[in-house]
């Protein structure tokens, strides 16, 4: 008998949406959706506003990664105001640098050890009163703990260079407001134990280690979970290095060959569509080259991973050796690898703290330039969930006139679909029953992405959470809500 499974909302991720699965008489699987059921309408509210509002604007999409939205603007005005992406002064961008790592460190850490770790701690099917962080505390306190602190120390970074730990101010057209103090400086280097960058360092390599033991433990689990290939697109330094705040993009196809080769952002456009469907306010991007079928790709740590050559801070790049040598050097399409990869994330993050707390840079005095105004500027950041593209055009009259914004979910949206998918095919199929750790795979794949899907904050506590199956007829053939 044909059934809907409609999972609606789902669970530990940022904002609101539903799965609806459909199967057929014999059980199979005939279709799977993830709808995005929120509207965002940030790119019709800017409009009409002064483009030095922006940066502080857009940021409110979200209260997890408001750093990324409001670096992603303050770049793209850096172009209006005539800076480009490469003409700051060197203190204005050590501490947007600064900001922004802090920003990979604090949503990293809340992430894995808040959102994802009950999953791979406590078991896939462990009771749902029990797996999430509460019972993580309970189980395994010490992580938790560590989870706990190194976001705190993440959002002090920003606290010290934006102003404000959320929606802070730090980032303004043409470089910052402010530079680093030396009592900060001198805080978050050598402050008392464990609140200060060592052991940031040295908590970043044992959560590494945590995850690479689970590895080790139930490998078929994580190296087959949702695995299947695709393209990988993300900002890569000029040499090709790992870097989150600036570069060229570069995509690679599911074998390492490149599709895009370091192209200049600006124009983003030239290279990346984006599909509308009815089902979902979500967009569907795509590089052009490959077209809307084939021309879908992941963005966030494990692209990053894929498309970079290499990790530029020492202990991250003997990770990331080892990262790479799981796949023989080829592009990882293992969804669930994704927390490995975010992990050397968080450790490189913490190792380039170190390094720009370090340098004499960041308490300079030379904050802001400013050159020849332009009318349009495109803004790119590697967020924590992956590339996040800002679009703006400026009136005469300094007013937005257009704003576009693709942010990291969305690159990840057909991905999203294609996890949710695997899951169905791989795990619903042919089994009426509906079970509780049947429902949380479904969400595990999801999470992998860590998707910010109304770019709001994280949701803790108890969530509503139904499925219907319904025959072909709409009649509800069972029900079971948590």
């Amino acid at each position: 008998m044909a059934r809907k499974i409609t999972i609606e909302p789902v669970t530990r991720v940022e904002g609101h949406g539903k799965v609806t699965i459909h199967m057929a008489d014999d059980g199979t699987v005939t279709q799977s959706r993830f709808h995005i059921v929120e509207f965002r309408g940030f790119e019709r509210f800017v409009q009409g506003r002064p483009y030095w509002e922006a940066p502080v604007l857009v940021e409110r999409l979200c209260g997890i990664c408001p750093v990324s939205h409001h670096l992603a603007a303050a770049k793209a005005m850096d172009v209006v105001v005539g800076t480009g992406p490469g003409g700051l002064t060197s203190t204005a961008e050590k501490v947007r640098r600064l900001m922004h790592y802090g920003q990979i460190l604090q949503s990293h850490a809340l992430h894995f050890f808040h959102l994802c770790s009950p999953d791979f701690l406590l078991g896939m099917d462990a009771d749902p009163a029990v797996r999430n962080i509460i019972g993580v505390v309970a189980a395994h306190k010490d992580l938790a703990v560590q989870g706990v602190l190194m976001r705190k120390f993440g959002q002090e970074v920003i606290l010290a260079t934006a102003g404000k730990k959320i929606h802070g101010t730090g980032a303004v057209p043409g470089g910052v407001n402010k530079s680093l103090t030396a009592e900060d400086r001198d805080r978050l280097l050598k402050g008392p134990s464990p609140l200060n960058i060592d052991q940031m360092i040295a908590w970043g390599q044992g959560a590494i280690g945590v995850f690479k033991d689970y590895h080790r433990k139930n490998r078929d689990v994580v190296d087959g979970f949702a695995a299947f290939p695709s393209n990988h697109l993300s900002l890569v330094r000029q040499d090709g290095a790992l870097d989150f705040y600036h570069g060229v993009l570069r995509a690679v196809d599911a074998d390492g060959r490149k599709v895009l080769n370091d192209v200049d952002y600006q124009d983003y456009l030239k290279h990346i569509g984006e599909e509308v469907r009815p089902w979902s306010y979500m967009k569907f991007p795509y590089l052009r080259s490959l077209g809307k079928a084939a021309g879908w790709y992941r963005v966030g740590p494990l692209a990053r991973l894929n498309t970079c050559d290499h990790i530029p801070s020492p202990l991250a790049q003997k990770e990331f050796e080892t990262f790479k040598a799981y796949t023989d050097g080829k592009p990882n399409n293992m969804s669930l690898h994704t927390h490995w990869a975010r992990l050397i994330e968080l450790l490189h993050a913490s190792e380039v703290i170190r390094e720009l707390l370090r340098d004499k840079d960041i308490t300079g005095s030379e904050l802001v330039r400013r050159g020849r105004k332009a009318a349009e500027g495109v803004g790119l950041i590697e967020a924590p969930r992956g590339t996040l593209f800002h679009h703006y055009r400026v009136n005469a009259d300094d007013q937005i006139t257009m704003a576009n914004l693709i942010v990291s979910t969305t690159n990840n949206n057909e991905p999203m679909n294609r996890a949710v998918r695997w899951v169905a095919e791989n795990m619903l199929s042919r089994r009426p029953e509906i079970t509780e750790g049947m429902l949380n795979r479904v969400e595990v794949a999801i999470r992998a992405y860590d998707p910010c899907l109304s770019c709001a904050t994280h949701a803790l506590g108890h969530m509503p959470l139904e499925v219907t199956l319904c025959d072909e007829a709409g009649t509800v053939l069972e029900r079971k809500a948590r």
